[in-house]
């Protein structure tokens, strides 16, 4: 199995546990469109903090770069090629805030792919850049609250990411 899943959410909606739960189901990889920006980031002077203005530093430079010469996606390109070359790995998460950004990654993929929202009721507030604020205005295939427990957090996530995602698959 060779499964592409765009995972998305506002920062806090807990993308990061989720992928380090499913990690313990399956080979995963996991990649950040931000990851390149946040070395320039730390080069720059950014102390690794995302808060408000860490995450602004962060759209504002990633969008930079994004026009510049497309350093995020090509990133996230460089990667899944890895990912395809792995006979190990089976699913390859790939965190990108952007719709647009989205879109264009899609257009890469031979392999399987869906888009996964990750909500959550503590995430409901702006952070004050378009990449964190604007999440929601893409049309998922699916969506998952993450609303309950931290206990049960993985009990549910196994259950929804198995019952919908991977029967799709299969």
């Amino acid at each position: 199995m060779k499964l592409v899943i765009i995972i998305n959410g506002k920062g806090g909606s807990g993308k990061d546990t989720i992928c380090n739960i499913v990690s313990k189901y399956y080979k995963v990889v996991n990649v950040s469109s931000v990851a390149p920006i946040k070395e320039i980031a730390k080069y720059g002077g950014w102390d690794g903090n995302k808060d408000i203005k860490g995450r602004k530093l962060l759209s504002d430079i990633k969008k930079a770069f994004t026009d510049y010469n497309d350093l995020p996606n090509t990133y996230l390109c460089y990667t899944y090629a890895q990912f395809l070359n792995d006979a190990n790995a089976e699913i390859l998460f790939v965190h990108i805030r952007e719709p647009k950004e989205i879109k264009k990654f899609k257009k890469e993929l031979i392999t399987t792919f869906y888009t996964l929202l990750i909500k959550s009721n503590k995430t409901d507030y702006e952070y004050g850049n378009k990449s964190d604020d604007n999440v929601e205005k893409y049309k998922y295939d699916f969506v998952y609250e993450n609303n309950g427990s931290k206990e049960k957090l993985e009990t549910d996530f196994m259950n929804y990411f198995e019952h919908n995602i991977i029967r799709k698959e299969n």
